[in-house]
């Protein structure tokens, strides 16, 4: 094996194959990177669990492959001067060069690692952008409790043109929907993915359109070269879209940047587990024009209070939510203005887009408040 390769192409593809190699590898071989080189050269990564293979030009002198120490390599190639890079093979030994300097990296068996999973059959495909966002979304109200793996997923429902997602660890449930290009009309789906992959996926998007494909207990999604493949999770899911369409008594609605600013400000002084407790009113004779009242601590290190403006209907309520949660609806709202709806300070509330069919909904647990 032999080939040639723009230095920078060589350590972007490299550091995004590397990020799934495991901490602790069940066997050696799936600490390395298996580098094959013929119509370009082809980079790969598996932990049995997730896989990831980028593609990659390059002036390949003789075709071959090698398994080299990945973490090691992605160092390597991230320090390197900017020149081209030159990988040759040398019995047992991987030859590195790159301007003055030069590696010897000793290889493993190339043989002895496992055959990765194949893309599964594309069932559509959607913009990355709109990927990214809706798991960005969704993701903050994954469960990180491995005990329930259910609740370290999202859930993807396919119907025809529309996609929904939705993730939840039992104090909050998030959804998107959005609209994407199915590879066959009228197709329904269901799948649970793994939160964390979904996310690094959605990290490492450089534009364009991601495909998405599933098959026999797995997921796969492609991007410019760059596939990822996962095993699903258990498609046993919560009846979410029943949670996210309830009937509300009341409605507010805030402005998200600034209202975002004064819940971290008053936050400041809320002690570890307290609430944010928001008290909505209404204008002079009951007019939407009313206001909110943020309030935090109370306890050993002081308090704090703000007031913001709020269109408000219903009944003057004080309800209260962990500042976090509360925050990580907020920032999903891509709207000017969020909706809050709610029923009583001891039911749930939901976060949303403006407008009568939002995309976003967050429903979030509120605090019974002493």
């Amino acid at each position: 094996m032999k080939f040639q390769v723009n230095r920078d192409v060589l350590a972007d593809a490299v550091a995004w194959a590397a990020r799934v190699l495991p901490g602790r590898p069940a066997v050696p071989v799936l600490s390395g990177l298996l580098l094959e080189a013929g119509d370009g050269l082809r980079i790969s990564a598996f932990d049995y669990e997730v896989s990831a293979q980028a593609v990659i030009e390059a002036d390949v002198a003789e075709p071959g492959r090698a398994l080299i120490p990945g973490k090691v390599l992605a160092e390597i190639t991230r320090s390197l001067p900017n020149e081209p890079v030159q990988i040759a093979l040398d019995g047992a030994e991987a030859l590195l060069t790159c301007g003055s300097a030069e590696f010897g990296l000793i290889t493993m068996p190339a043989e002895d690692f496992p055959s990765l999973p194949v893309m599964p059959p594309k069932i559509g495909a959607v913009g990355g952008g709109v990927f990214a966002t809706a798991i960005g979304q969704v993701a903050a109200a994954s469960s990180r409790d491995e005990t329930l793996p259910m609740l370290t997923g999202i859930r993807i429902d396919v119907d025809g043109v529309t996609v929904s997602m939705a993730a939840t660890d039992r104090y909050r449930i998030a959804g998107r929907d959005f609209l994407w290009h199915p590879a066959r009309d009228g197709e329904q789906h269901a799948a649970v993915v793994p939160a964390r992959v979904l996310v690094d996926v959605a990290r490492s998007l450089r534009g364009g359109e991601v495909s998405i494909g599933l098959g026999d207990s797995v997921a796969g999604f492609e991007s410019q070269g760059r596939t990822t493949t996962v095993r699903l999770l258990d498609e046993q899911f919560i009846d979410y879209r029943s949670r996210l369409t309830s009937d509300w008594t009341m409605h507010a609605e805030v402005r998200v940047a600034p209202f975002i600013e004064a819940i971290k400000r008053v936050a400041l002084v809320a002690e570890r587990n307290t609430a944010i407790r928001l008290s909505f009113s209404a204008g002079e004779g009951g007019s939407a024009d009313g206001r909110c009242l943020i309030q935090a601590g109370g306890g050993d290190i002081g308090r704090g209070a703000e007031v913001v403006d709020a269109q408000f209907t219903g009944d003057d309520i004080q309800i209260a939510f962990q500042p976090h949660f509360l925050l990580d609806g907020l920032a999903g709202v891509e709207t000017e203005h969020a909706r809050i709806s709610m029923d009583s300070p001891t039911r749930p509330a939901l976060i949303s887009n403006e407008g009568d069919d939002p995309d976003f909904r967050y429903l979030v647990m509120s605090l019974r408040q002493g």
